[in-house]
């Protein structure tokens, strides 16, 4: 090549990157910004709220719109003024709260609450499914919702943050209760929680070796009770017993042998959670009639349907009755007795939850990114997607996975 054509290509070169080039643009995400309501409970006198002034105020300042139902927060000692000054708006109405894109509340909405949605709606609460029916499911689907339950939502890890939260609560509170119903001023058998000097222990059998139990048995055994655990998985008997740094009985859920512990037992904490959706009683209505008098059970499964027999589910405000002159406490949202702290442990949750999801850009973009929260899902737009509801239920389902695959 002449040295004329060299410097011809070189000029065109030249002349050419004066013109405007293409560049490829980078692809990011957009912020999502949510529109949250925060309805008031109306069933079993919950008193819990899903966030606190300051999880709104942090919200706000990020872009996020809130809308509170009036007096939605006095059950936690959180006023219509808190939340107003924290950046949210006050309504008046269900029919209003509900007209928010995502509803965050505690105990999952009535059939009537279901109406009030919008479709396509995103419903972030409580499932309850021992309580639950097909009809729930089905008000879901018709109106297209994406609901997500606090029983399924996992963490990175594979724990489930919720649940432990209200569990560690439940576990730390249920000896106040025994103790209460134990007590001659609420017609008990007029012992204490415990023991002492030269007066003989208060029996405790707890079955399920759980979180919940986890923290009632510290509870009992600080109190000097003699505490005995039931669970038919080895390995969480062995996490418990190292967990406590106390040589506590513990033993398979043996017909027999728990059958002969709970005529001695003063009180009984039922903690199991149910597997694959069905729950099953341990505590038959034989073993319950051949328990001492004035003994208390507290069965904490009852959400799930419960591990005792007889046991049925009670309210804050009435939460006792007797069976076989034995105290049955059967109250499904027992952290709403500690209401401003459960609260609290929940925003602390869902706070950073809701963070993140705006930065992935919406609810759906963080269900289909991570795993983990899509366990949460049981409802997507007009379809079950949960197998062990669909299974407790007899209905048939969609996998979410194959969801996810189909929509990439």
């Amino acid at each position: 090549m002449s040295s004329k054509e060299s410097s011809g290509f070189a000029q065109l070169a030249k002349e050419t990157s004066l013109y405007p080039q293409e560049k490829l643009y980078p692809l990011q995400k957009k912020k999502h910004s949510f529109f949250l309501g925060l309805p008031n409970e109306i069933s079993l006198q919950e008193r819990r709220i899903s966030l606190t002034p300051d999880a709104v105020k942090l919200l706000a300042a990020n872009g996020h719109e809130i809308w509170v139902e009036t007096k939605a927060g006095l059950g936690s000692k959180f006023t219509d003024k808190d939340y107003s000054e924290a950046g949210a708006k006050i309504v008046y109405s269900a029919e209003e709260v509900y007209k928010a894109q995502a509803i965050l509340k505690i105990e999952p909405p009535t059939l009537e609450e279901v109406e009030l949605m919008k479709k396509g709606q995103t419903l972030i609460s409580a499932v309850q499914i021992g309580n639950q029916n097909p009809d729930y499911i089905n008000a879901l689907n018709r109106r297209g919702i994406t609901a997500l339950g606090f029983e399924f939502i996992e963490d990175k890890a594979g724990g489930m943050p919720i649940i432990r939260a209200m569990s560690e609560i439940a576990g730390s509170t249920v000896m106040n209760i025994a103790s209460e119903y134990l007590s001659s001023s609420n017609g008990g058998k007029g012992v204490i929680l415990g023991g002492i000097t030269g007066v003989p222990p208060t029996k405790v059998v707890i079955i399920g070796a759980g979180t919940v139990a986890e923290y009632a048995a510290r509870a009992a055994l600080g109190v000097g009770a003699d505490v005995q655990i039931f669970d038919n998985h080895l390995y969480k008997l062995r996490r418990l017993k190292h967990a406590l740094g106390h040589p506590i009985y513990t033993s398979t859920i043996d017909t027999v042998t728990l059958a002969e512990s709970l005529r001695h037992a003063d009180v009984v904490i039922g903690a199991l959670r149910a597997e694959k959706g069905r729950m099953r009683f341990v505590v038959t209505e034989e073993m319950v009639a051949a328990m001492k008098d004035n003994s208390v059970i507290i069965d904490l499964s009852i959400d799930q349907g419960g591990v005792v027999e007889t046991s049925e589910m009670t309210t804050l405000d009435q939460p006792i009755f007797r069976k076989y002159n034995v105290v049955h406490y059967c109250v499904p949202n027992i952290a709403s007795r500690v209401a401003h702290t459960a609260t609290t442990a929940l925003s602390n949750i869902f706070t950073p939850t809701i963070l993140r999801a705006a930065e992935e850009g919406g609810i759906e973009e963080m269900i289909f990114s991570h795993k983990w929260f899509m366990k949460g899902v049981y409802t997507y737009k007009g379809s079950l997607t949960n197998e062990t509801i669909a299974r407790k239920f007899g209905m048939k389902h969609k996998d979410l996975g194959l969801l996810m695959a189909a929509r990439f």
